[in-house]
């Protein structure tokens, strides 16, 4: 075990967030979830809602890279560039697999997605098969979030970066006290077992933040009055589960929040096809959804942050 202080188990009766008004978690989804989140919070800023600087921002997976960009201030700028997608070649590479996956890859990414529960030897035997397969380097990916971010400073205190430790199965949490450059952290918690390769957070090597049975980890906002929550996933349990995801955990989780005294307000897409995620062509459908919601939630919003 490595003494960093970066592994934190799941704990809501912590109330780790205790004291704060507003919490902020923007989940995971691929190229279709980082064009919904970005529109939607842009729009509901254009309509005076905006979530910037609340008093915790939790992000996980592409959720880490739409938290950093909300929280460094660019998220006008970069919903432009979603906008022009074709002209995003860096998002492109960071969100999406370039070209077909070697054997070891794909054996990576289906023992990822096969996975039902987030039992802890079956979260370090996906570490294992993420370690082993043969990807693109880790500062290749670094260097495209970077050119994403436009800063390479951490952007707020608030801000939480999620990732897994690929040998211990651990959580682990990265805020501007771990020392870590905010373009690392970022990748660390985007990368896919068998797409990205894991990235060097100290001694430790990082996974998808996803790859822990949660892709909002909930309990790092038990306690704050209020909570805006981004959730590719919605309560309505699933037949099985998949990614480390179990039937129902969401809707658990939520709930156990909700039980910290931490009034929620949650939005997911209206519909979404899971195969496509990480499909360039679904951009278009994430845009115009996410303005659509973004319009019908603004005035309820606007009251529950207040």
């Amino acid at each position: 075990m490595t003494s960093d202080g970066l592994a934190r188990s799941i704990d809501f009766s912590a109330r780790s967030a205790e004291g704060i008004h507003l919490g902020v978690s923007l989940g995971g989804g691929g190229i279709f979830f980082v064009a919904w989140q970005v529109t939607y919070l842009e729009q509901l800023a254009q309509l005076g809602v905006n979530l910037k600087g609340a008093g915790r921002v939790v992000g996980t997976s592409a959720g880490s890279l739409v938290a950093s960009i909300l929280e460094a201030g660019n998220l006008r700028r970069f919903e432009r560039e979603v906008s022009l997608f074709a002209k995003t070649p860096a998002l492109v590479s960071m969100l999406a697999p370039s070209g077909s996956l070697k054997p070891s890859q794909q054996r990576a990414l289906d023992f990822f997605v096969a996975a039902q529960t987030a039992e802890p030897e079956l979260v370090r035997s996906i570490g294992h098969e993420a370690l082993a397969a043969l990807t693109p380097s880790a500062n290749k990916m670094a260097r495209s979030v970077s050119a994403m971010l436009l800063s390479r400073s951490w952007p707020a205190d608030a801000l939480h970066i999620t990732c897994v430790d690929t040998l211990t199965g651990e959580r682990c949490v990265i805020t501007r006290d771990a020392g870590v450059r905010i373009e690392r952290a970022v990748a660390a918690s985007s990368a896919v077992p068998g797409i990205f390769s894991p990235q060097p957070i100290g001694d430790r090597r990082c996974m998808d933040g996803g790859v822990s049975g949660s892709g909002t980890h909930l309990d790092l906002l038990a306690g704050c009055d209020r909570a805006v929550i981004l959730s590719l996933t919605t309560t309505t349990p699933t037949p099985i589960g998949a990614m480390t995801q179990a039937p129902g955990n969401f809707a658990k989780d939520v709930s156990a929040l909700e039980a910290s005294g931490t009034k929620v307000f949650l939005r997911s897409p209206e519909s979404m096809d899971i195969t496509k995620l990480m499909d360039p062509k679904s951009v278009p459908e994430a845009i115009t959804m996410a303005k659509r919601q973004a319009a019908a939630d603004a005035d309820a919003l606007r009251e529950f942050i207040a």
